[in-house]
């Protein structure tokens, strides 16, 4: 039978293995993401959940969130928010990419 102090090492170096392979994800995805000087964040509206992760990452405070009127009468939502990047303050840095929970913005060229 395994000792307490056992099923916790065991968990330990599973946690170490399980970060390890996602800082390499990460890792290669934030590589495969173009950015820069040249580049801005570009936000596609109908996937963007309001969600305000973006706005919480980004240095350069150049990502606001604004009110959109449902598009259905049948569903009332109190508040429907959507982010807007605003293109002179952007850095091109992605951060607000890698934050994005449902890949609603991507980089493009200014």
């Amino acid at each position: 039978m395994s000792t307490r102090e056992d099923v916790a090492s065991r968990r330990g170096d599973t946690q170490r293995r399980i970060r390890m392979a996602l800082n390499a994800a990460k890792a290669e995805e934030r590589a495969t993401i173009k950015g820069g000087e040249t580049t801005v964040a570009f936000v596609k509206e109908e996937l963007c959940i309001g969600c305000d992760q973006c706005t919480i990452v980004c240095d350069d405070d150049a990502i606001e969130l604004y009110e959109k009127p449902m598009a259905s009468p049948i569903i009332q939502v109190d508040s429907n928010r959507k982010a807007k990047v605003l293109r002179d303050p952007c850095t091109g840095c992605r951060l607000c990419v890698l934050a994005c929970p449902t890949d609603a913005i991507i980089m493009i060229d200014r």
